[in-house]
C-alpha cells in the first residue's frame, strides 16, 4: 500500500492538530485540506491541487469512496475504483496524503483533522462549503480556487459516450 494513502485515524496521527501546534521552525505544519471524487483525473484537477497545496505545507486530499460516488454521481460512476484514483493522487508532487471517505460529505473527515486552510473550487458557493464552521471555529480559513474551464469528468465521459454511439452508427 502507498505510505501516503492514509485511514482517517493515520492522517490525524500525521497531520493532526497537536503535531502542528509545535513553535514556529519546530517542524510546525500548516495544513491544507480538499476533497473530491477525482473519478477521470484532468488538468482542472492538478492545477487545482497545486492551487491547493501552495497554500500550506501538506496537502491532504479526501476522496469519495466508490459508495459515495455512486451515491453523488449515479450508475455508472466511478469509472476508476477507489483505492486506483487514491493510488493516481498520491502520485502526484502536491499530494502529500490521501484519506478515502464513505460519507456524501467530508464533514466528519474536516471536523476530526481540522485543516488551516480548507480548499474548494469556485463553483461551491462560500455557505455551501462543507466543513466552513468547522475550520473557521478551529482558526483556519477558507479558500475558493477558481474552476479551470473547460474540464469536467463527467462533459469527458459524456463525449466517450458520444463517440462510442457515433462508431457504432457508423459501422
Amino acid at each position: 500500500m502507498n505510505p501516503a494513502i492514509l485511514t482517517l485515524e493515520q492522517a490525524i496521527l500525521r497531520f493532526g492538530r497537536e503535531k502542528r501546534n509545535a513553535p514556529a521552525g519546530a517542524g510546525r505544519q500548516r495544513v491544507v485540506f480538499t476533497n473530491g471524487c477525482f473519478d477521470l483525473l484532468h488538468p482542472g484537477h492538478i492545477r487545482s491541487l497545486e492551487l491547493a497545496r501552495e497554500l500550506g505545507d501538506a496537502l491532504i486530499v479526501g476522496l469519495n469512496s466508490d459508495a459515495s460516488v455512486r451515491q453523488l454521481k449515479g450508475v455508472g460512476r466511478p469509472v476508476i475504483a477507489e483505492r486506483e484514483r487514491a493510488e493516481i493522487l498520491a502520485a502526484l508532487e502536491s499530494v502529500d496524503a490521501v484519506v478515502i471517505f464513505d460519507d456524501l460529505t467530508p464533514r466528519e473527515l474536516i471536523s476530526r483533522l481540522l485543516p488551516d486552510v480548507l480548499v474548494k473550487g469556485g463553483d461551491w458557493p462560500g455557505d455551501q462549503i462543507v466543513g466552513r464552521e468547522e475550520v473557521e471555529a478551529a482558526g483556519g480559513r477558507v479558500v475558493s480556487v477558481p474552476v479551470v474551464p473547460g474540464y469536467s469528468t463527467s462533459a469527458m465521459l459524456e463525449k466517450i459516450r458520444d463517440g462510442a454511439r457515433a462508431s457504432r452508427t457508423e459501422s
